[in-house]
């Protein structure tokens, strides 16, 4: 018996775990044509069992339209459940629903609940969104001080844009980051590297003005030039 014989047999008798992956093969074309139709039946079966990760993929193929009609409303009460045993990509897509009010009422509110619980978890996007939240007040109080924090746990997983607004904030010695050029340059060293144009203009910027860095006009330049192909509105 192939694994694909295997695999549909345990489905059919009601293992969960045997219907997520075989919607995974329909989903993906592992074995079989591809058939987001069929993918979403073996998804749905599993996720009524209580799979967070069928109901996961289940919440991301209602958000698309991939084998059903695009529904939000949907995506959300799949993500919901999903969310609810502690998946955190479902937590964090549900902060970004409850965030643009999309399926579901705009509440910031219940997005930052549900970013937190996604960055307590790790979630990098989730630490870098939160941090932004506390950074602007939006659902939570203004706290410049959480915002670092979260963005440099967001950072240190190597997420460019909070390794920017790290950058940013040791640049400037906002509130809870105290004043620190030479890490503001690896912050946007790092950031630069992965191709943040900001961060690459930035950096040419220190480089250029000897700021926490022995200044060198073609090391400046280098990045001038990054930042200008990818960005050149930075410039205007």
């Amino acid at each position: 018996m192939t694994d694909l014989q295997l695999t549909r047999a345990r489905a059919e008798q009601g293992y969960a775990e045997a219907q997520f992956d075989l919607g995974v093969m329909y989903r993906h074309s592992r074995g079989v044509p591809r058939d987001n139709a069929e993918a979403v039946k073996w998804f749905r079966l599993a996720a009524e069992q209580g799979h967070a990760e069928a109901q996961y993929i289940l919440g991301l193929m209602y958000h698309h339209g991939e084998g059903v009609p695009k529904d939000s409303a949907e995506a959300v009460r799949w993500w919901q459940r999903a969310a609810d045993q502690g998946d955190r990509l479902s937590q964090f897509k549900l902060g970004v629903m409850y965030r643009h009010g999309r399926g579901v009422h705009r509440n910031r509110v219940a997005a930052a609940k549900w970013f937190r619980r996604a960055a307590e978890q790790g979630d990098e996007w989730a630490q870098y969104t939160l941090g932004n939240l506390f950074e602007g007040g939006r659902g939570v109080p203004r706290n410049n001080a959480e915002a670092a924090k979260w963005f440099r746990l967001a950072a240190e997983r190597g997420h460019a844009k909070a390794q920017f607004k790290l950058g940013v904030k040791c640049f400037n010695g906002d509130e809870g980051v105290h004043r620190n050029k030479v890490e503001a340059l690896t912050w946007f060293q790092r950031a630069a590297e992965q191709g943040e144009a900001l961060a690459q203009y930035n950096l040419g910027v220190m480089y250029h003005n000897g700021e926490g860095v022995r200044r060198n006009r073609a090391e400046a330049a280098k990045w001038f030039r990054r930042a200008a192909e990818q960005r050149g509105d930075i410039y205007d």
